[in-house]
């Protein structure tokens, strides 16, 4: 009896210490950790490309502790469903601030209200919502309708400088996700230079998700449907790089000296490379680094300070002519 009294002391002694000494030293420590920094919860859409990665790492890089910032990410893989949720999620842990980039523009006005309701003001990154302004408080990102105008200003004065401007130009699009910002601005964008000139020929536009594997899928098609295929205008170079893949398979070159002329989007450093070789003739950028502008935003919000409501970051347009003067710097 004595020996079963003492091991039960002894016991009890045990989950006392374990059970409650640490974890309170936990809480508290995170408590206190936490206490002065400015809470963000972050939804990435997912990591289908090149672009989007860089993108995540200029925003984790930027709100990290030694900036002040204590930062929740998340990463939907391309699934709204999981965005909700994340969002949901954030709005329950009170964080100070929800950032995220929607997958599509659709589909948003519940959760953004729950968010307005909670009182936590909400950021869109590069791609846009189609809700009632007054659910978020700003959004950070690229004028997808001015890059796929670029590539149509580029393309009228391409064909004018090598004396193709009266000829029949037969175009194929490879569109990104289905209603995201970046593929609406771009088909819009584009389609409003093409509509000026009637011997240009949209053929087909076709998604293809942003990815590699679906960009080659989908050229394949191209190639067996359409003979006579003058441009290929890709929304994005993860794209691009499967219909390099596609028509390499198939003998049919690209670029500056090529059969079929190759536009593309994002300028990612291996897209660069390529516009630097010749094989794509123009790269209009969307500009990734996006961190350094969140947390400035954030700050000014902090301060109370007023911030507009749509912030543009600075982007050009990369050939053969001007790339490399920026393949050197390119961190993505």
């Amino acid at each position: 009896m004595l020996a079963c009294l003492l091991i039960g002391i002894l016991l009890a002694g045990c989950g006392s210490f374990w059970d409650v000494m640490p974890q309170g030293k936990e809480e508290d420590a995170l408590s206190d950790a936490e206490e002065d920094l400015i809470v963000v919860g972050f939804s990435q859409l997912g990591s289908e490309s090149v672009w989007r990665t860089a993108n995540s790492e200029s925003i984790q890089g930027t709100l990290t502790r030694e900036n002040g910032f204590f930062l929740e990410f998340n990463n939907a893989r391309q699934k709204q469903d999981n965005q909700i949720k994340a969002i949901r999620g954030f709005i329950s842990q009170r964080v100070d601030y929800i950032v995220f980039s929607p997958v599509t523009e659709e589909g948003w006005e519940t959760v953004l209200q729950e968010a307005k309701d909670a009182g936590i003001p909400v950021i869109l990154v590069d791609r846009k919502a189609s809700v009632d302004e007054s659910l978020y408080t700003t959004w950070v990102g690229s004028d997808m309708r001015k890059e796929g105008e670029n590539a149509g200003i580029w393309l009228e004065e391409y064909l004018r400088q090598t004396g193709r401007s009266d000829e029949e130009i037969n175009i194929v699009v490879l569109q990104g996700t289905i209603g995201s910002s970046s593929q609406i601005g771009r088909t819009e964008g584009f389609d409003a230079i093409a509509g000026a000139h009637p011997n240009w020929h949209i053929l087909q536009q076709e998604p293809a998700d942003f990815t590699t594997a679906k960009g080659k899928e989908v050229m394949e098609q191209f190639l067996r449907k359409y003979p006579n295929i003058d441009v290929v205008v890709s929304q994005n170079d993860d794209m691009t790089f499967g219909v390099l893949q596609a028509m390499d398979e198939k003998g049919i070159t690209t670029g500056v000296n090529g059969d079929v002329i190759l536009i593309s989007f994002d300028a990612v450093r291996e897209a660069l490379e390529m516009v630097a070789q010749g094989v794509i003739n123009v790269d209009v950028e969307c500009n990734p680094v996006q961190g350094e502008y969140i947390a400035d935003i954030l700050y000014r919000l902090e301060n109370n300070e007023m911030v507009e409501k749509e912030n543009c970051v600075k982007e050009q347009i990369f050939t053969p002519e001007n790339v490399g003067e920026y393949l050197d710097t390119r961190t993505y």
